[in-house]
């Protein structure tokens, strides 16, 4: 799954920040409700593990749990990881020496390691890690009461069974990392491409399709909670597709759109991540049917190059990918946003296979992108049939060609929006003042304006006079 976007970083993010780029972070809320226990929980990675580190609090709250944001305070401290590249997993063990300072001050702290690096180590971390009490998989977080109850009586706990039916359907997430405005629904688990360089299917497994009647369920109890957007959550969305138990009721990924959107004209309606291919015309001309379904797509490529593209075994080559980017601009307009997922110096890639992805770029003119160097990973295709065979420093050098390309272009598509009036969805104050409120437009760009009279989840139209690589500035209109 890849990371929650976040255009901030292309202003001031050099090539080892941006291989870091999986690494982002969330921390627990405070809930007081008088429970007698305290949980901690930092999420790290992507989206779905924001989303599922909701759904873990929800267990945990009917076990008697309420959440801190102060690791002090915690009885149960839960390390929700990723495993998507090797700087994300060091990042956790770091974590972890300094969480044995709060351990040691409080030693009958529970520390858990959960989600995709749990699933990936599976018992090892116990050995590794000492740490460690407990290591739950993703498909196993309704286990954490009785693993809880094993650590309180004095063992280590394991549960990474990956699951072909569990999605969580049934649980009400504690919206713990969202600002009030905007949510996650997940809409489906696991992921059953097998791209060569990705431990996703591994730590993951199968893909699998949440009841579409469910999903609207949750939408409908966000929109009562005052919820103005919502993004629907997937490894793959494109292929979602669900039926009932008698088959007598499917539904696809355009249909589900649709679906949602019809909740409320006020309820902005997001997705990630489409695969290239498996986005479908249905569902572009679904989005070009509805204002409140935004006009933004994040399309991984990985690379530009078709031979690259099939070591990956992306199943796509390079004239599929241009094919559907000018079916998403023949239906949708130039207008519509594009980010991309870029990985320099996959095994193999000459210097020409290289420039391919820049002129891909050059074609494409994605807004934003999330960009690294290739890492590889134990237990991948990529890891026992290829050699890593590129030099670190011509990784980096490549890498540093195509942020700067992902600059140039980021700049001049954002200078495409001055003159225009942006329809702002207002998330939260500005990073630098108090004065001025940030929110994202339809084509998720962030829009900062002065606050004047408007709050967070207002919707404003914003007259945009000036932009960054990263950012778009206005002024509120009526």
């Amino acid at each position: 799954m890849e990371p929650i976007v976040d255009l901030d970083f292309i202003d001031n993010r050099t090539p080892e920040q941006a291989a870091a780029a999986a690494c982002d972070t969330h921390v627990t809320k405070e809930t007081n409700t008088g429970k007698s226990r305290k949980l901690y929980i930092e999420s790290y990675g992507c989206a779905m593990n924001f989303s599922d580190s909701e759904i873990v609090s929800s267990i945990m709250f009917e076990q008697g749990f309420d959440t801190t944001s102060d690791i002090a305070d915690a009885d149960v401290v839960f390390l929700n990881t990723c495993s998507i590249r090797e700087k994300a997993e060091q990042t956790v063990r770091n974590r972890l020496g300094q969480i044995n300072y709060h351990k040691k001050k409080n030693p009958g702290m529970v520390v858990g390691v959960l989600g995709c690096m749990a699933e990936r180590l599976k018992k090892t971390l116990l050995d590794e890690e000492k740490i460690v009490d407990l290591v739950v998989g993703p498909d196993a977080y309704r286990d954490l009461p009785n693993l809880i109850n094993e650590v309180d009586g004095g063992q280590k706990a394991v549960n990474v069974l990956l699951s072909r039916e569990e999605t969580y359907a049934d649980i009400n997430p504690i919206r713990l990392n969202s600002n009030g405005v905007s949510a996650f629904i997940s809409i489906m688990r696991g992921c059953d491409n097998m791209c060569s360089f990705c431990v996703v299917p591994f730590t993951r497994g199968r893909e699998r399709s949440r009841d579409a009647h469910s999903i609207v369920r949750e939408a409908e109890a966000l929109v009562a909670q005052g919820y103005k957007e919502v993004t629907l959550l997937g490894q793959n969305v494109d292929s979602y597709k669900w039926a009932s138990e008698d088959g007598t009721d499917k539904v696809n990924f355009a249909q589900l759109l649709e679906m949602v959107a019809l909740l409320s004209t006020d309820l902005r309606v997001r997705f990630s991540t489409s695969h290239p291919k498996d986005i479908t015309d249905e569902v572009l001309y679904t989005m070009k049917k509805y204002d409140n379904i935004c006009k933004y797509i994040h399309l991984p490529a990985q690379s530009g190059n078709s031979r690259v593209l099939e070591l990956m075994n992306r199943t796509y080559d390079r004239e599929w990918y241009i094919n559907r980017v000018d079916a998403i601009r023949n239906i949708l307009g130039e207008d519509c946003g594009i980010s991309s997922d870029m990985i320099a110096g996959f095994c193999t890639e000459t210097e020409e296979e290289h420039q391919d992805t820049l002129s891909l770029m050059d074609y494409v003119q994605y807004d934003y992108s999330y960009m690294f160097f290739y890492s590889e990973r134990p237990g991948t295709l990529a890891a026992r049939k290829l050699e890593d065979d590129i030099p670190l420093e011509v990784k980096k050098r490549r890498l540093d060609e195509i942020i700067q390309k992902q600059r140039e272009t980021s700049l001049n598509r954002n200078k495409r929006d001055i003159g225009k009036v942006h329809r702002v969805l207002v998330e939260n104050f500005s990073k630098k003042s108090d004065e001025q409120l940030s929110g994202r437009n339809d084509q998720n760009k962030v829009v900062i304006f002065d606050k004047k009279h408007y709050k967070k989840g207002d919707y404003v139209n914003v007259f945009v006079h000036d932009c960054s690589v990263g950012t778009l500035f206005g002024e509120a209109v009526d």
